[in-house]
């Protein structure tokens, strides 16, 4: 599956479970999507990380998907964070009907002719 599809499923999903029930305008979406990296980063401090060894052995040793193991492992972990982060990107995403493939070809072909760290310092 590409990005391109994912976002349309993302979508659907979230559209499913009525998170698109009210037109949400763009500043909320992208604020939402500003909350997940903070939770990403209080993680980090904290540090929270998965562990996805763990919850596959479970997953691979037990019948269906396990909640239990998934809380354990994985919930509020900064992987976890950054799972958030990329989910309510691809929404917005297929929402806006973004070719977001087209989009990250065009602007690595950009980056492509800039100088050292684009000049600046970081």
């Amino acid at each position: 599956m590409n990005l391109n599809e994912l976002s349309k499923k993302v979508y659907q999903a979230n559209k499913e479970k009525g998170f698109w029930d009210s037109d949400r305008k763009r500043p909320e979406t992208l604020m939402l999507i500003v909350s997940e990296l903070a939770e990403a980063l209080e993680a980090d401090r904290k540090g929270r990380e998965a562990n996805l060894e763990s919850h596959l052995y479970t997953l691979e040793n037990s019948p269906g998907f396990s909640n239990a193991s998934f809380m354990g492992n994985i919930k509020d972990t900064f992987q976890d964070e950054i799972a958030d982060t990329f989910i309510r990107l691809l929404d917005l995403v297929g929402r806006e009907g973004i070719d977001i493939e087209e989009h990250i070809k065009l602007k690595l072909s950009y980056n492509a002719t800039r100088g050292h760290k684009h000049g600046k310092n970081y």
